[in-house]
């Protein structure tokens, strides 16, 4: 479903369809995490992507047109910087563990570590919860700047585009 709904994004040329769309593709990511036991950033996933991602784009679209403009240039530079960017991001896990492996470096160094001192360290008996709000703090903490920079930059590209709009009617 994730596919089919990324190829029907490429091919609309509806943006309201596209920003339902991609609206969709976040709720379905945030299932298929569910569904692999992540479910803080399952959470994450469809609080972002699905939520504001898609209400900032619908703000978007009530200042621009319904539908997308012809390309004036050949996508053949794009396709060959997407395909060369996959092709490398694809070379770089096959020498990853296998999924769930006993083996793997996290759970051979990490997990072990964590297990054995974070409730010394921080008193806090779910491991999980002591991971993300102590060991996690600052990523979460970054995160939540990034989302917020990205919320207020989004309003004020915003804010000038209604700017200019009022403007251009003042003028006319």
């Amino acid at each position: 479903m994730l596919v089919a709904t990324a190829l029907a994004v490429v091919r609309t040329q509806s943006l309201f369809a596209t920003a339902m769309l991609s609206g969709v593709f976040s709720l379905l990511s945030a299932l298929l995490l569910v569904v692999l036991d992540a479910v803080d950033v399952a959470f994450t996933e469809a609080a972002v992507g699905a939520g504001i991602s898609t209400v900032l784009m619908l703000g978007t679209l009530a200042l621009t047109r319904r539908f997308e403009s012809a390309p004036s240039h050949s996508p053949a530079i794009p396709l060959f910087v997407v395909l060369v960017t996959g092709a490398t991001l694809i070379y770089g896990t096959l020498d990853m563990p296998n999924f769930g492996s006993a083996t793997a470096p996290a759970q051979v160094h990490v997990a072990p570590e964590y297990l054995e001192r974070s409730v010394h360290e921080i008193g806090v008996p779910n491991i999980v919860t002591a991971i993300l709000a102590s060991y996690r703090g600052f990523d979460t903490l970054g995160e939540t700047a990034v989302v917020f920079t990205a919320g207020i930059g989004v309003l004020l590209l915003l804010s000038g585009l209604r700017r200019r709009r009022r403007n251009k009617r003042e003028d006319v």
